[in-house]
């Protein structure tokens, strides 16, 4: 995640960036009290946001990368940013996303809420898209899930990431509302993905002679 410069440009970020324009953080952001923010201080704390989320997963996650110039990044597994958000950022923040999302994954994963890994984040920059990235990153989590007899865990923002993720093994529960009550709720689908028997290694035909160690 790359330090959010003020001498470049909103438009230089946004294709740059490996953080989608649509997630449930602007939600934290679209508040009435913050309307006299403009798109560019908006899109820097958005960042802001990644950013710290980030080095919280790097000092105590799981943080994967792929591309030569990380296109792609997983986390899987509190911020300075308390007081750059607004009043009712930081009531939907601390007050309301963080215990739902609690909440709902201590609810759907019972007592194998703190074994389970939970996939916080998975994204591409648009040069490294189409190349088969954020494949790459889910099975790599995925074979370490499996290998420890672990579930994994997740929320999916769009049917289109729904989709996609139902591709390995990962199956909706429920959906889940994020301001329910406001002009633009955001729905979110809880989806677990089981572990998975690793399949049996094949006999190693040995030459006369040789033997296991």
């Amino acid at each position: 995640m790359e330090h959010v410069s003020n001498g470049v440009s909103l438009v230089e970020l946004k294709k740059r960036s490996l953080i989608p324009q649509k997630w449930e953080g602007q939600y934290i952001l679209d508040t009435d009290d913050m309307v006299g923010y403009d798109d560019e201080t908006k899109w820097r704390l958005h960042v802001d946001i990644f950013n710290y989320i980030v080095a919280a997963h790097c000092y105590r996650g799981i943080v994967t990368t792929i591309g030569p110039d990380y296109e792609g990044v997983a986390l899987c597994g509190m911020w300075r940013l308390y007081y750059q958000l607004s009043a009712e950022g930081r009531k939907r923040y601390y007050q309301e996303l963080l215990p739902v999302l609690h909440n709902t994954m201590v609810e759907t994963m019972g007592d194998r809420a703190n074994e389970c890994y939970y996939l916080v984040y998975l994204g591409t920059k648009p040069s490294g898209q189409r190349r088969g990235y954020a494949r790459k990153l889910i099975e790599q989590m995925a074979a370490k899930a499996d290998s420890e007899g672990r579930p994994m865990y997740l929320e999916s923002s769009s049917e289109k990431n729904t989709g996609y993720y139902k591709k390995f093994g990962f199956e909706a529960k429920k959906d889940i509302f994020l301001g329910a009550d406001s002009r633009s709720p955001v729905r979110l689908t809880i989806m677990v993905r089981e572990p998975q028997k690793l399949p049996n290694s094949i006999p190693i035909k040995l030459n006369a002679g040789f033997k296991m160690m």
